[in-house]
């Protein structure tokens, strides 16, 4: 390899993360965007003879190659919802939980892989479920001049290079992304903020009260409009009274004794929960719960309920049990709370 060649394939690599960002938002899917991200850096060095430094930066260049790999992925392919984009709240939290494979369901983003870009917080901020989500409503060229637009921050005329069209119609498909966005609800500039400035203080609270079975103290930290999702189960959950409600079912169902590691994804506070398992010691992989929170209280946890997602973090598929403090811990709170 000559020292021009690794110069170029270093250049290259470190885009690394931001591209893996920008193909995750285009597809939903991080096992898909990291193939995307391959497919954008051969693409880029086959072509490197013909880059032009004067007409676009390198990271345009590349968004380019990216955005083009990643529309012709999406032709046919169905979107990559949440639960809740899929019909209304269920109304009772005793349900059966039955998963639904055949959906392709939204993937979390582990936020470790990003790197070290220049913009950090704001890929981060991008990178917010409800956004994704979001952006999965809009057809495969108008999520394409968003995200390019709005996330990326180009100028209309580098977005519109990248898409071969007019910076016109780059406009046109814009206002008619904004619309589908408002219309589903969320808010473009909401979605792209920062992180509650509370929101690492509420979810070690919430850890706490969590491994304690302490579904009261749960309940506290709850906004009364919380969200439940948990794919790939469709049913989700809208409401304190349900959440709770669904919290003592699990503990009822699983057992005490859980132990939640926290983690970073899709810019947020996340955890990684192991529960209880018949005929081992150890505990095992059960979920991945992304949060929300907003005003000092959680006000949506999406619960990746299949621990394969646990590979994308390169967590264990099990751990030890944490030692219990007092006699006191082995029975859940809300058990207690009942007892006359």
């Amino acid at each position: 390899m000559t020292g021009a060649t690794y110069d170029r394939d270093a250049r290259y690599e470190a885009f690394r993360g931001d591209l893996l960002a920008h193909c995750y938002r285009m597809l939903g899917s991080f096992d898909e965007a990291e193939d995307l991200v391959q497919e954008t850096l051969l693409r880029a060095w086959r072509a490197a003879d013909r880059y032009d430094p004067q007409r676009a930066s390198l990271r345009t260049w590349l968004h380019r190659i990216a955005t083009n790999a990643c529309l012709s992925a999406l032709e046919g392919r169905a979107r990559r919802p949440l639960p809740s984009g899929l019909g209304s709240a269920g109304d009772d939290p005793r349900a059966p939980l039955v998963p639904n494979p055949d959906i392709p369901w939204l993937q979390p983003f582990p936020d470790d892989r990003l790197g070290d870009p220049a913009d950090v917080a704001q890929q981060r901020a991008g990178l917010r479920l409800a956004l994704v989500a979001a952006l999965q409503l809009l057809p495969a060229r108008q999520r394409a001049a968003l995200i390019l637009r709005e996330v990326l921050q180009l100028p209309a005329a580098d977005v519109a290079e990248a898409l071969d069209s007019s910076v016109a119609s780059v406009n046109s498909s814009l206002q008619r992304a904004r619309a589908t966005l408002r219309a589903a609800g969320p808010e473009l500039d909401r979605l792209r903020e920062p992180a509650d400035a509370d929101e690492h203080a509420v979810i070690e609270r919430y850890v706490t009260a969590f491994e304690a079975a302490d579904v009261p103290g749960l309940t506290r930290l709850l906004a009364a409009d919380v969200v439940l999702e948990m794919p790939p189960v469709p049913l989700w959950l809208a409401g304190r009274t349900h959440y709770r409600e669904f919290m003592e079912r699990v503990f009822t169902l699983r057992g005490t004794g859980w132990r939640l590691l926290p983690v970073r994804a899709n810019g947020s506070s996340a955890v990684a929960a192991y529960a209880p398992a018949a005929g081992t010691d150890d505990l095992r992989a059960h979920s991945l719960q992304v949060f929300e929170v907003g005003g000092g209280l959680v006000r949506s946890c999406v619960t990746f309920a299949d621990p394969a997602v646990f590979r994308l973090f390169d967590l264990p598929p099990a751990v030890p049990h944490r030692p219990h403090r007092t006699a006191q811990s082995r029975t859940p709170s809300w058990s207690r709370r009942r007892v006359r």
